[in-house]
């Protein structure tokens, strides 16, 4: 067993840990007794598991190091057959059976070659009985430690408890129980952030009949907008995007900002806290000192460069070796298959922006009323579920392609095999996921041009505006919808179609054996009949909370329900996830990890983006700029220092444009002119921008409360983005990555195995000594 690093219990009953007790005041004391019978009233910590369900798995009375034939002795064995706990034993057996030479032969080694050849259909460690049982546990206790985790953490009922970490860990292995630590953490700090954006929202619900800016666009039965497409669509009052108006202050209002730079901040500190977290979760698992093996050669990469070796500089053995240039000449290619991988994503986006434009005008020649008055809406609702099915049939393809492209790069081990596969991966589903969004945010509405010079696609379709009250309604409908329709989606394809096919195979062994018989299989064969994790890990369900989190930060100045939206789905993702664990795979190999690996520097990233993004939406997007510049430079309170609604008087009327009718383009002229407003034609109407009245020197320039707004939103993004960074790096320099309780715990920790391995190997030498002395073979220069 010497190559063995498993960190297992040993301890010496004369060390014992200490505590220290505080000392108590007799008027600390009385207001203790009075709390402690407000309490009796109270549930007893309801998260908590119940301890006589989930016996202690720890002894925490004993030190740890690792296991060693040679210093046996130094450790407690009750029982031989226990000793090594159930993940344990399967992976000594795996690491037998990965190395074992089954076949007279250079490469007739290894459990996973009689896999590849088709000699095996499958390999995996049996799950301890079933999960199920007659009996109920807390009366009889649990069947197994399987039986155990259905009934304390996979279950419905127990949805709100914390999570038996420890016994997930025993018996899925720490690289499970770390994914299953790492969500459950996120899931808990999700609480703030989605407490926090709910208050946004409800200050923008009981703000809402207190807002001039909504006020003045349901007031405004005179003023008549100009249509948003060619030719079908019609004039229209601007008093008629009221409730587009009043939607809009929910999610753009004076809590926007303070929101922004929470999110950023709770970014930065839920990454900091996890990073202790992680570290009081590997110091209990015994992963502080843990180091992974030197890591084995890919079968691929062996049999691709088995006839060039070189000398390896640790263990000193010849092993295959890819020369520099065409490690180079793969990294090329992989990156052109990246990159144009990445110009199909703006491809789809751009079929995306000419549906929508020619759309437009269809919904507002449409029969129905009710879509004909609400053509933009229809046109934003359709495009977004048109655009989440494409999302999803691109994913099928984006796989099959980054999977190609990371064998083409011949990566030399599993590690690297794992991290280039994710970090593609993890960009094709992102800008997948994303480019419509940065669209809707960034891109709709800007560059449309002005009524008589609109810019268009190909010379031909006009571009798509802005409602008349802003674009953010738009990309709240586009981030609400693919919030929801995405987790829906993801929450079926992880417990429903392994549901489906697990029953469909139930169905067809009762068919096979008939059925009224009634039949009893041995376990590793109901094992096999349940479906094996995917060949990725946990690939899927990292990927899924990965992206979920830049949903959550990316764009939610705009969205301030995201982080609300977020934790719902957590709270069920993460008793999903235990079901599936349990119940409806097979049981994974137990493997060893010391952290989250490559994802912790994608959240890193995440975090960097959301920061840079947000300042984008609130300066471009919404119209937080446009009215503060109103309400200190052109308002009724300009040059008084102030900002209130009384400030933004007018508002609405110094934010919209004068177009003369005339001016139309041919290919641009409405079928109507106007005459059911006010029983005559139309002269004039109304646009969203910043431009000089037809009559002016330069008719239809740039306005210079235009190049005000311009340099407030630039000056905005940079001081926002300064400030906020600089809070982030001020927070990740004040937290430490270890607390000081556990530093101080793993130093006399160190201090006291120290003075205990002195004292046993002292103990060893003097009882060596004495049995020399009982058997006379003590010399005089002996030494103690």
């Amino acid at each position: 067993m010497g190559f063995l690093l498993d960190w297992l219990h040993f301890c010496c009953s004369s060390r014992r840990k200490i505590y220290y007790l505080p000392r108590r005041y007799k008027f600390m004391s009385r207001i203790d007794k009075q709390i402690s019978r407000f309490r009796r009233w109270l549930p007893k910590k309801p998260m908590r598991l119940d301890k006589e369900t989930l016996p202690d798995l720890e002894e925490n009375d004993c030190y740890t190091a690792p296991f060693s034939q040679q210093r046996i002795h130094h450790f407690i064995i009750h029982n031989k057959e226990t000793f090594f706990n159930n993940a344990t034993r399967s992976r000594i057996v795996h690491h037998i059976l990965q190395r074992i030479k089954y076949e007279e032969g250079k490469n007739k080694i290894g459990l996973n070659r009689l896999l590849t050849n088709g000699s095996y259909e499958a390999a995996f460690p049996l799950h301890e009985g079933s999960y199920r049982s007659k009996n109920s546990i807390r009366t009889h206790g649990a069947e197994n430690h399987r039986h155990l985790l259905y009934e304390c953490w996979a279950s419905w009922g127990v949805w709100y408890k914390y999570q038996p970490l420890d016994l997930v860990r025993r018996y899925f292995g720490e690289k499970i129980g770390l994914y299953f630590a790492w969500l459950g953490w996120y899931t808990g700090m999700l609480f703030p952030a989605a407490f926090i954006g709910l208050f946004v929202f409800l200050y923008g619900v009981t703000t809402l009949d207190h807002c001039q800016v909504s006020k003045e666009v349901c007031q405004a039965t005179d003023i008549i907008m100009c249509p948003v497409c060619d030719k079908y669509c019609p004039f229209m009052r601007l008093s008629d995007s009221c409730v587009y108006a009043k939607v809009t202050h929910l999610f753009d209002n004076g809590a926007t900002v303070f929101f922004a730079v929470f999110m950023a901040v709770w970014a930065t500190v839920f990454l900091e806290f996890w990073k202790r977290r992680r570290a009081v979760i590997a110091y209990d698992w015994d992963l502080i000192d843990w180091e992974e093996e030197e890591e084995e050669i890919r079968p691929q990469f062996e049999a691709k460069y088995s006839k060039k070796e070189r000398m390896n500089p640790i263990s000193g053995k010849p092993e295959p070796y890819q020369a520099f240039t065409d490690k180079c000449s793969r990294l090329i290619v992989s990156a052109s298959g990246i990159f144009f991988m990445i110009c199909v994503v703006i491809a789809a986006v751009f079929g995306i922006v000419i549906y929508r434009v020619v759309t437009v005008s269809t919904f507002a020649a449409f029969k129905w009323a009710l879509i004909r008055n609400n053509s933009q809406v229809a046109t934003t609702g359709t495009a977004v579920c048109i655009n989440f099915c494409i999302i999803m049939l691109l994913n099928v393809l984006y796989e099959k392609v980054a999977l190609l492209l990371t064998n083409l790069e011949q990566p030399r081990t599993e590690s690297e095999w794992e991290n280039s596969f994710t970090l593609k991966m993890f960009l094709f589903q992102f800008v997948n996921l994303n480019s419509s969004t940065f669209y809707i945010a960034f891109f709709l509405g800007r560059f449309t041009g002005h009524p008589g010079a609109y810019l268009r696609l190909i010379n031909r379709w006009r571009l798509e505006e802005c409602h008349p009250s802003g674009c953010l309604i738009d990309l709240c409908m586009q981030m609400g919808i693919i919030m929801v329709l995405k987790q829906t989606w993801n929450n079926f394809m992880e417990l429903g179609y392994p549901l489906i096919q697990n029953w469909w195979t139930r169905r067809k062994v009762r068919q096979e054996h008939g059925p009224e018989r009634k039949i009893s299989f041995p376990q590793w064969e109901k094992d096999y009949n349940l479906q094996p994790m995917n060949a990725y890990g946990l690939f899927d369900e990292y990927l899924e909370m990965i992206l979920q989190f830049g949903f959550t930060t990316i764009f939610v100045a705009a969205f301030p329900l995201a982080p609300l939206l977020a934790l719902l789905n957590n709270i069920i993702e993460i008793r999903l996830d235990a079901y599936k664990f349990v119940t409806q795979w097979r049981r994974p190999l137990a493997s060893r990890a010391k952290d989250i690996g490559i994802w912790y520097g994608i959240l890193e990233g995440i975090g960097i983006l959301s920061v840079i993004t947000n300042a984008f939406v609130i300066a471009i997007t919404s119209d937080f700029i446009p009215r503060l510049v109103y309400a200190y430079k052109y308002g009724p309170c300009a040059g008084q220092g102030e900002a209130g609604q009384k400030c933004m008087v007018g508002y609405v009327n110094a934010s919209l444009s004068v177009f003369r009718i005339s001016d139309f383009e041919n290919r641009s002229e409405p079928e109507s002119d106007g005459s059911e407003f006010s029983g005559t034609p139309l002269k004039y109407c109304r646009y969203r921008d910043y431009r000089d009245p037809p009559h002016s020197l330069v008719p239809y320039g740039y306005t210079l409360q235009f190049w005000h707004v311009l340099a407030a939103r630039l000056a905005f993004i940079i001081v926002f983005e300064h400030l906020v960074f600089c809070i982030k790096h001020l927070i990740s320099y004040l937290i430490p990555d270890l607390p000081k309780d556990l530093r101080d715990r793993m130093r006399r920790e160190k201090y006291l195995i120290q003075e205990m391995m002195y004292e046993a190997e002292l103990e060893r030498l003097q009882k060596e000594r004495k049995e020399r002395k009982k058997n006379g073979k003590a010399h005089h220069n002996e030494w103690p």
